[in-house]
Parts: C-alpha cells; sequence; structure tokens
C-alpha cells in the first residue's frame, strides 16, 4: 500500500522504493558468505598412484609404439614386431602362454581363441593376474595409442594401462 504524505498542499502518494533495507540484507548475506566460504573444504579428488596397487601383476606383456608408429610385444624373454591386425592374436599368445597357430593348420580358425568362452586371464596355463602396458613415444599421435587400447579391451584384455615416465 503506497504511504501518503502531506506536504501543505494535499496529500499524494510515494511511488519510490526505499533501497536502505534491501542493501542491509544483502551486506549481511554477504558478509555471513565471506565468513563462512573459508570454513567449507573444497572437495578433494583421490587419484591413483603407483604406491596403491593392491596387487602387481604377475605377467606384464609391454606394447611398444615407436616413432614411426610400428608396434612391438615385449614379453618377458622376447620382443616382437607386429601389424595393428595381429596385435590381438599376439597378446592372448603371450598372456595364454601357447605358441602362435600356424596359418592353415587345425584349430586356428579364430586367431587368438584358447578355447570357447575363455577368456585371457582363464585361458589353460594363463597366469593368475596379467597386465598389457602401453609404451608410447611422446611424438606419437594420440589416436593410435587410443587405437590400441581399443582393440586390446574389445578383445577382452581386463588390465590395459598406460606407461609413463615420471619427471623428477
Amino acid at each position: 500500500m503506497p504511504t501518503l504524505v502531506n506536504r501543505g498542499r494535499g496529500r499524494r502518494t510515494i511511488n519510490e522504493i526505499n533501497m536502505v533495507p534491501f542493501i542491509d540484507v544483502m551486506l549481511v548475506l554477504l558478509i555471513i558468505f565471506m565468513v563462512t566460504a573459508p570454513l567449507i573444504s573444497p572437495s578433494v579428488i583421490d587419484l591413483p598412484s603407483v604406491g596403491k596397487a593392491g596387487r602387481t601383476p604377475d605377467l606384464v606383456i609391454q606394447i611398444i609404439i615407436g616413432k614411426d608408429e610400428a608396434l612391438t610385444v615385449k614379453n618377458q624373454e622376447q620382443s616382437i614386431p607386429v601389424a595393428m591386425k595381429d596385435l590381438v592374436r599376439t597378446v592372448k599368445t603371450a598372456i595364454g602362454g601357447a605358441p602362435p597357430p600356424k596359418a592353415g593348420a587345425p584349430g586356428s580358425g579364430k586367431p587368438g581363441a584358447a578355447k570357447p568362452g575363455a577368456t585371457p586371464a582363464t585361458a589353460p596355463g594363463a597366469p593368475a593376474s596379467t597386465a598389457v602396458v602401453i609404451s608410447a613415444d611422446k611424438n606419437v599421435r594420440y589416436e593410435t595409442v587410443v587405437k590400441v587400447m581399443d582393440v586390446l579391451q574389445r578383445a577382452g584384455v581386463q588390465r590395459v594401462g598406460l606407461s609413463v615416465q615420471l619427471v623428477n
């Protein structure tokens, strides 16, 4: 309801809004927020580190991507240069411990298939835990590294990681 003011000539309404109470409330709220903001702890993201690994893998297979994007699979005892299309078969062979089937040999219908329903971790002769580590030159395109990871994960390799060099 507008306030009526009597200024000698008659009564007329004041059609202005008094901003002083509004400013007072805003200043009080500003002070409250300024005092409480430092007390609120920021959310902490707990990133994994090398030291927090629950269990080290029994077997580590390393895939090396060179400057020319050539792939090499390095097992404990040997290094094998491979093409992208043969990568899954070579890694599964290294995980399973069996020699790669020769072309045209019986049982070589599907490359990399140990037995029906077997995953690389449950293939006969496979260690209990196997990790595949991708080591890429820093000049290699990111797309190539992601493509290798995608091929391995689609093939059912459970533990795929990236090798990095820590700066001291």
